[in-house]
């Protein structure tokens, strides 16, 4: 029974050590949310205003940029997979890189090639350990993201969107983040970046006047562009393109730090339910241990007092 209670004790030990681990990160996660949020909602104007001057410059002129021109037969789709360089935070990393893959399976089934490029540890070491290729990667930036990180991301997709799929281009880009809805709720979402959709765009500026106007019959103004307009899309564009992966990246680390933080509360609550029961069978096996020592001097108290008898 000795060597039982202490098995016990060196457990709730162990256990409330833990806890005290687990307790504090769930603290550090909940403080960093409050920062990623406030970045989120910073980057929003910004990314707002350069959405509706593409906008403006997309549908105001009849050119046929390749940053916004359909491809008819498009045969090669890159993919951008934003995962974490760190763990211990319950299903955020796989939910995305299953997203990711039901992606890349539609976009096969439609006949298109996929390269994928991958941000995050987690979604290196997983296609890393599949033998599956990657094109490029990024690490050491998922939980404080810069805009110079989204621009270091951002330089080879368009790059790569810009070449003919003959020298290794590709017709489509997509990205695979974690949306950060609120405390309790992340889900990874799927969107395509290029070539531009103009309605989403639109939509998504949140230019709800001029869809009215539009709808309305009422001319929208007509614009004259100082250089040529091809020359202002090839400006603007990529500024588009990495806004909307440094909000992905903001969103996915906000993500990020929300699902530590329940990940680590479920974490000290189970190691706290975990504590009560090892208390229990600790006491149980105490218990049992000072009932046995009391029976044995009871034993011997009545055999020494049948032999004091026997002899008398």
């Amino acid at each position: 029974m000795g060597a039982q209670l202490r098995v016990y004790k060196r457990r709730i030990k162990a256990v409330s050590s833990t806890k005290k681990i687990t307790k504090a990160m769930e603290m550090i996660a909940a403080s960093r949310i409050v920062k990623a949020q406030r970045q989120v909602q910073a980057s929003t104007p910004y990314a707002r205003e350069l959405t509706r001057a593409v906008t403006a410059v997309a549908t105001g002129s009849n050119t046929k940029h390749p940053l916004t021109t359909e491809v008819d037969n498009p045969v090669r789709a890159a993919v951008l997979l934003l995962t974490s360089d760190r763990g211990l935070a319950g299903g955020y990393s796989s939910n995305a890189i299953k997203a990711a893959d039901r992606l890349t399976e539609r976009l096969r089934s439609e006949g298109k090639e996929v390269d994928t490029y991958v941000i995050g540890r987690k979604g290196v070491a997983y296609y890393g350990f599949r033998e599956r290729p990657v094109v490029e990667s990024w690490t050491g930036f998922t939980d404080k993201p810069s805009y110079s990180d989204a621009k270091t991301v951002a330089a080879p997709l368009i790059e790569a969107v810009q070449k003919d799929t003959a020298e290794g281009g590709v017709d489509e880009l997509h990205i695979v983040f974690t949306e950060f809805v609120s405390m309790m709720t992340q889900q990874p979402v799927e969107n395509r970046l290029l070539p531009l959709s103009l309605d989403a765009v639109t939509s998504a500026a949140g230019a709800a006047g001029a869809e009215k106007s539009a709808k309305e019959g009422e001319i929208l103004p007509l614009y004259d562009f100082e250089p040529s307009a091809e020359d202002v899309l090839d400006a603007l564009l990529p500024r588009y393109v990495e806004s909307r992966i440094y909000n992905a990246l903001l969103q996915a680390a906000a993500s990020e730090h929300a699902a530590r933080r329940r990940a680590m509360k479920s974490a000290s609550d189970n190691a706290g339910e975990l504590i009560k029961t090892l208390s229990r069978l600790a006491n149980a096996a105490r218990q049992a241990e000072i009932t046995q020592e009391i029976s044995e001097i009871v034993g011997g108290s009545s055999a020494l007092a049948d032999a004091t008898a026997g002899s008398d």
